[in-house]
């Protein structure tokens, strides 16, 4: 009976330090064929400085990454079918839908697709897609995207029209080519480099690979959660990374200030300190209702989710040379779990931004 004693309190010890024995990062084969490459750009949302800067200031970065090659971009937006998923339970996810997903009513009523209809109509034309399509086609498929809800990938087809074909015609209509313009015009990671890259690489389309659809469940005190984030959050290293950012957005404006923030942010140790601002004192945070611990639950969640889209998107076609961006707080992870894939190849963007 001692014994009996003795192993299960064994047991219960050494199950702190367990380690699983497969590894898929640490196995030494070979995948047959080209590697999925992987190459994330950490990136702030430009949108809070919409005021500060234009296409020509982020062009030096643009030609950087298009230079780079890649077969594929993803971006920090929800998909048009995830949206429509989280449309139809609005006790779950209505202030969600409304924060982060694009409206596609408009494009509906020009078009008669729904959501589902249209991404089935977008991959097929996709599937059949001629080497040189017809003007025509092209605005097709972006009326397409957009009522796919999609409107990153519609702007790519907007962008690789010459400047005369950008009219309205058929599906496309007026309204419709009214909101592509506006788009053409925001300051967004999205539309102001996602698509642009995409555009100039040859590429059809952008991947939206976010995922708001985490439900935590009530917190029932919500001023609660919030004060022991806020207290979790005051320390060191969140002042370091604020001025940090603060004197790095001071000199945005030139392209040369718009490149040493995005140096910065994509340094490694940004991560690391991310971590030592948020999450590691999150979790540490020791209100009863564990906030910290429900709130890295979500992060993590959701960071999962995104690269686990990446993961489809590549799946889709192997060899594929991708650039993900996305917010500079994701990048640590998006790289610690793409890491584990054996079929995957991360790679180190510090270059390209020289």
């Amino acid at each position: 009976m001692i014994a009996v004693v003795a192993l299960m309190g064994g047991v219960a010890v050494s199950a702190q330090d367990y380690s699983p024995a497969f590894r898929p990062d640490a196995m030494d084969d070979r995948p047959a064929g080209e590697p999925n490459q992987v190459m994330v750009l950490a990136t702030p949302h430009l949108s809070q400085w919409r005021d500060r800067l234009r296409p020509e200031t982020v062009e030096p970065l643009v030609s950087r990454l298009a230079k780079w090659q890649p077969t594929a971009v993803a971006t920090e937006d929800s998909s048009g079918l995830l949206c429509d998923m989280m449309r139809r339970q609005p006790a779950r996810y209505e202030e969600a839908y409304r924060s982060y997903c694009f409206d596609p009513s408009r494009a509906a009523l020009a078009t008669g697709l729904d959501v589902p209809t249209a991404n089935a109509k977008a991959d097929a034309m996709l599937a059949d897609w001629p080497d040189i399509p017809a003007p025509a086609m092209r605005r097709t498929l972006a009326a397409t995207f957009l009522a796919a809800g999609e409107p990153a990938s519609a702007l790519v087809q907007w962008l690789r029209l010459p400047d005369s074909q950008r009219i309205a015609d058929g599906i496309l209509t007026s309204d419709l080519v009214d909101l592509l313009k506006a788009r053409a015009q925001r300051v967004n990671e999205t539309d102001l480099i996602a698509a642009r890259v995409a555009a100039r690489a040859g590429l059809e389309r952008v991947w939206s690979v976010d995922d708001q659809s985490t439900y935590m469940g009530a917190l029932q005190d919500e001023e609660g959660y919030g004060k022991a984030l806020t207290h979790a959050w005051d320390n060191e290293a969140t002042k370091a990374r604020i001025a940090q950012s603060d004197a790095l957005a001071s000199a945005i404006t030139s392209s040369d200030g718009l490149l040493n923030l995005y140096r910065a942010f994509n340094d490694p140790s940004y991560a690391i300190e991310a971590y030592k601002s948020d999450w590691g004192p999150a979790l540490a945070a020791p209100s009863p209702q564990g906030f910290g611990r429900r709130y890295v639950a979500y992060w993590e969640t959701r960071n999962l989710r995104m690269v686990a889209n990446i993961r489809e998107v590549l799946g889709r076609r192997p060899g594929t040379r991708m650039l993900a961006i996305v917010g500079s707080s994701h990048k640590g992870y998006y790289e610690a779990y793409l890491h584990q894939m054996r079929d995957v190849k991360l790679v180190d963007i510090a270059p390209v931004l020289k």
